[in-house]
């Protein structure tokens, strides 16, 4: 099991920022990618942002240039600083990561989410 603790959620003006952390515990074994979606009230749950283990990025062409995803590998963390917000940022966001268990089972786990409103 796999245990992922989210914060840094919260209600910022259009234009700010705000950064998102997400820490992984638990038997992992072999971490491989990190990486945050989100859902918007009505809509599919969308990826923003992805890392693997090696560092290789990947990003929704709609956070380009304002969200830069991060992660600390020691600390099993992955990070996203959000900037530039716009109120079509608002959603549930949510960590999710990626690996393989020391059997070589693959596995994927979901964070609980937490709530970005982009708002003035």
């Amino acid at each position: 099991q796999v245990q992922l603790v989210e914060s840094g959620g919260g209600l910022v003006e259009p234009g700010g920022s705000l950064r998102l952390s997400c820490a992984a515990s638990g038997s992992m074994f072999r971490l491989n990618a990190m990486g945050w979606y989100r859902q918007a009230p009505g809509k599919q749950r969308e990826l923003v942002a992805a890392v693997t283990s090696g560092g290789s990025t990947n990003y929704a062409s709609s956070v380009k240039g304002r969200f830069t995803i991060s992660r600390d590998n020691a600390k099993n963390t992955v990070y996203l600083q959000m900037g530039s917000l716009k109120p079509e940022d608002t959603a549930v966001y949510y960590c999710n990561v990626q690996g393989v268990t020391n059997a070589f089972t693959p596995y994927n786990y979901w964070g609980q989410g937490t709530q970005v409103t982009v708002s003035s």
